[in-house]
C-alpha cells in the first residue's frame, strides 16, 4: 500500500533518540499509511533494525556530513507519500497528530501545518512566530523578548513561520517550492521556506488540537561552533530577497496571502 505519509528523520549521532520516536510513530500512529526516511548524518551504529517497525524505514548514511536543508531536501528524493513532514529525532509522541494535521491540509491555501509544540514540562513553545528583524533580534538580546508572540486558543493560529522541529507540508507544495534552500546549513530553514510559502500566496498554519512534545537540545546557546551558524544563516535570511519582499509588502501595507 502506498504511504501517505513520508516523514523524515535527521540523526546527528542521536540513534537512542530515533529509536524511541520510531517506536512512538508505531504505537500511536497504527491507522496511518506511513513510511520513513532516517539519515544518518555521521557515522553512527544504530540500536536497532528497520525491520522491527509496522512501516518501511529506509535509512540513508552519508559519506560527509549535510545541513539541514540538504538532508531533508534529500530525504523527499525517496519519499512516496502524499504528504512529506519533517521531524526532529528529539520530538516524542503521546499521540497520534497525523490525522488532525492531514485534515488540515484539506484546505488548498494551506502550504504547511505543525502541531502545538510543548516541552517536556508540558510548557508551549513558541514554536510559531512573527518574522525575525534586526530590531527584533537586538531586542531579544536585550532581555525584551516574549516567550509566545501568538495566543494559543482552541482555533488555528496563521503565524508568519513555524519551527522545523516538526512540519507537514503537501507533497506537491514542498516540491514546487524547490524545497528547503541548501545555502542555509543550519537554522533558518524554516523561515525561509515559511516566507518563500506566503510569498507564493499560501498560508502557514499551526493547529492546538495536534500536540507533541520537544525534548530541545538548544546546541546554539553552549556550542560556539552552533552559534556562528546560527548568526551566519540569520544574516543570509535579512540579506535575501525573500526577507526584503516581505518588508516592502509589510511597509507599503499590502497582504503577504490570498
Amino acid at each position: 500500500m502506498k504511504p501517505n505519509v513520508t516523514i523524515s528523520i535527521v540523526s546527528h549521532m542521536q540513534a537512542d533518540l530515533v529509536d524511541k520516536l520510531l517506536s512512538d510513530i508505531a504505537f500511536h500512529c497504527k491507522s496511518e499509511a506511513l513510511d520513513v526516511v532516517v539519515t544518518l548524518n555521521l557515522l553512527e551504529e544504530l540500536p536497532f533494525s528497520e525491520k522491527r517497525y509496522p512501516f518501511p524505514v529506509a535509512i540513508l548514511r552519508n559519506s560527509v556530513p549535510l545541513g539541514f536543508a540538504a538532508n531533508h531536501n534529500q530525504a523527499f528524493t525517496h519519499a512516496r507519500g502524499q504528504y512529506f513532514c519533517v521531524m526532529n529525532p528529539d520530538i516524542r509522541l503521546s499521540d497520534d497528530p497525523f490525522q488532525v494535521l492531514v485534515t488540515c491540509l484539506g484546505n488548498p491555501f494551506l502550504g504547511v501545518v505543525a502541531p502545538l509544540v510543548l516541552s517536556e514540562n508540558g510548557k508551549v513553545e513558541d514554536s510559531a512566530r512573527h518574522f525575525p528583524t534586526p530590531l527584533k533580534i537586538l531586542g531579544k538580546a536585550f532581555g525584551r523578548y516574549r516567550d509566545n508572540e501568538y495566543a494559543v486558543e482552541d482555533k488555528m493560529i496563521f503565524p508568519d513561520w513555524v519551527g522545523g522541529m516538526f512540519m507537514l507540508f503537501p507533497r506537491l507544495i514542498f516540491e514546487k517550492l524547490g524545497g528547503f534552500n541548501p545555502r542555509f546549513f543550519l537554522y533558518y530553514e524554516d523561515v525561509d521556506l515559511c516566507a518563500r510559502l506566503r510569498l507564493g500566496g499560501y498560508e502557514v498554519a499551526l493547529c492546538p488540537d495536534a500536540k507533541v512534545i520537544h525534548q530541545a537540545r538548544r546546541d546554539s546557546h553552549r556550542n560556539l561552533k552552533y552559534l556562528k551558524w546560527h548568526l551566519a544563516s540569520m544574516t543570509r535570511f535579512f540579506c535575501s530577497s525573500s526577507f526584503l519582499r516581505i518588508c516592502w509588502l509589510r511597509l507599503t501595507r499590502r497582504h503577504l496571502n490570498r
